[in-house]
């Protein structure tokens, strides 16, 4: 099997596997104890705060860990809009943010806030000008924007949002799950928000940095835990894993960026020569380095995956955490393009060349015999 779905999860990094099953022996008292085996898990949790925080361009003192990248994000938005209800109560997103965003949106919205989503061109990119006039408004609590798109691997302009936001005095929630590890972290972010399983860490560890002068407020109860920011027992182990795994990443990202950015390449080039009737969606340019999304027309989605599956391929189509749905992806509404007949591909770390070029050899056939079994020639 090719696995060709890194957007989704990433396969464990060599380096978490190890640093995992060394920091189970020695990672396991509380770390909120004070007996030698407790203040070892300390030790070792401190440091792995240090060492997460380096990488993502935040202090040890202002990350947290959550159990999810999902629960870092529903902690970050809500927490900013909680501390901010004397400011206001609308809240600007893009119309293509993680569906965790806009849960958190619509939980806001429940509750008697107000939420401008903000539209995005046919790359996927939001639409600057409008988000940057939105922020401005009176009574706009908070903002978010992702550093990159999930579907479509397009790179958002959040340095550029960041100055808006800060002329504004609005801070500006960033969702880096798809970019931490993989690109450096764009200045100028509030409340930062990743997840450790999209860079090769173990799942069960997401990240939650508040900035030292953010207003923040915890939408939960109050807990010891965690900088008083995320209730629950920490994962200590896990959470070793996933600092190694995020120093390997960084170490190796240069290198490995060029080798896949050349396979993605490869795959936009080749897909539309080789298949006709395909649209390629996402920006060309500034993208992620890994992932590449392409539409089918006469193509059932589903159809598509389940004989790229029996060939051997593992890929998603449409958005990750909605292809279980009938709904078509929000992500590709909001950019205007075809919805159905959708793959992603999104390459994990040292993938082979050969898998790529067996998956461009196979693909033309499956989609035809798919469309003929539509009634399509």
């Amino acid at each position: 099997m090719a696995y060709l779905d890194a957007a989704s999860t990433e396969p464990l990094h060599p380096a978490a596997r190890e640093a995992l099953l060394a920091a189970l022996d020695v990672g396991w008292a509380d770390p909120a104890r004070l007996y030698g085996s407790a203040r070892r898990a300390r030790l070792l949790l401190d440091q792995a705060r240090a060492e997460i925080a380096e990488v993502l361009g935040a202090r040890p003192d202002e990350l947290s860990f959550t159990t999810s990248g999902t629960q870092a994000v529903h902690l970050g938005v809500l927490g900013a809009l909680q501390a901010r209800r004397r400011a206001g109560r609308h809240l600007v997103v893009s119309a293509v943010e993680h569906s965790s965003v806009l849960h958190a949106a619509g939980v806001h919205e429940g509750a008697g806030g107000s939420v401008q989503t903000i539209g995005v061109a046919i790359t996927g990119r939001v639409d600057l000008p409008s988000f940057a006039e939105a922020v401005a408004a009176e009574g706009v609590a908070v903002a978010a924007l992702q550093t990159a798109n999930h579907e479509v691997g397009t790179l958002q302009p959040v340095a550029e949002a960041a100055e808006a936001c800060r002329a504004a005095g609005v801070p500006l929630v960033v969702d880096a799950a798809q970019s931490a590890g993989r690109l450096p972290i764009p200045p100028g972010w509030s409340v930062l928000t990743a997840s450790a399983h999209k860079w090769g860490g173990p799942a069960g560890v997401g990240v939650l940095a508040v900035r030292k002068g953010t207003r923040w407020r915890s939408p939960y109860p109050e807990d010891e835990r965690e900088l008083r920011r995320v209730p629950g027992y920490e994962n200590v182990p896990a959470v070793v894993a996933a600092a190694a795994a995020l120093r390997a990443r960084a170490a190796e990202s240069a290198a490995e960026n060029a080798r896949l950015s050349a396979l993605v390449d490869r795959i936009r080039a080749e897909v539309p020569r080789v298949v006709p009737d395909v649209e390629v969606i996402g920006d060309p340019v500034d993208r992620l380095p890994h992932l590449v999304t392409f539409s089918c027309l006469y193509v059932d989605g589903e159809a598509l995956l389940t004989e790229l599956d029996k060939a051997g391929f593992a890929v998603s189509s449409g958005s990750s955490c909605t292809a279980s749905t009938l709904r078509p992806s929000h992500v590709l509404e909001a950019m205007g393009v075809l919805t159905h007949g959708n793959v992603r591909v999104s390459l994990p770390r040292e993938i082979p060349e050969d898998d790529v070029e067996r998956f461009l050899t196979v693909l033309p056939d499956i989609v035809r015999r798919v469309r003929q079994r539509l009634g399509v020639q």
